[in-house]
């Protein structure tokens, strides 16, 4: 069975995340040992709260090169929610650059009649990478769980997996580029097609292990 490593670094609901990788098959650690994540067969970098203290807690933790590395490696690894927006060069949420895997700049939802924010509930996903390791067994549309405020906004379109509306604003919704994928919305908050991507994922680490 394979290793996946959860990192830890104070930022979110840990349980959570474990609880949807080990009910799709996985077999989860929650360490913030640079050691341990990198022996791992995949990685999941879960986050919950706001751009600045997440980047602060996990550079305090010389955790950076550590989530460089594995990306670097080949090895799966997954962002959910903030663990997507770090992974970015900067966010109007802060001040603290991000961690510069992706480029890109971490937005705001312009207010507008009729939608709220953060944007929070359920809302359907719209293929941007058809073809993704993620979106197998999903159906076309799924319905996921979002909570959040600020949206991602790549540089490169081509990295753009998944896309969303929020009223009248198209934006970002999931990111992947070889091994590295990364979701806005909580995959272990989205019912059965949540369990379905985490199972996807599980089955990558495995082909990895």
């Amino acid at each position: 069975m394979a290793m996946i490593a959860v990192i830890d670094y104070d930022m979110g609901n840990l349980h959570s995340a474990c609880k949807g990788l080990d009910n799709a098959g996985g077999h989860t650690k929650v360490t913030d040992v640079p050691e341990e994540i990198l022996a791992a067969d995949a990685v999941v970098l879960p986050g919950v709260g706001s751009f600045d203290p997440a980047v602060q807690h996990l550079r305090s933790r010389g955790l950076e090169q550590t989530i460089k590395t594995v990306i670097e490696s080949g090895k799966p690894f997954l962002g959910i929610c903030l663990g997507l927006q770090i992974l970015f060069d900067r966010s109007e949420e802060g001040s603290e650059p991000g961690l510069g895997i992706i480029p890109g700049t971490v937005r705001h939802f312009t207010p507008e009649p009729g939608i709220t924010i953060p944007h929070m509930g359920w809302n359907q996903l719209e293929y941007a990478q058809p073809n993704s390791p993620l979106w197998g067994g999903l159906g076309d549309s799924p319905w996921v769980y979002f909570v959040h405020s600020y949206y991602v906004d790549p540089i490169d379109p081509s990295i753009k997996a998944a896309t969303v509306h929020h009223g009248s604003q198209h934006v970002t919704a999931a990111i992947a580029r070889d091994n590295l994928m990364a979701v806005q919305f909580h995959p272990e908050k989205s019912s059965d097609a949540g369990l379905k991507l985490l199972s996807n994922f599980v089955q990558l680490a495995e082909a990895s292990s």
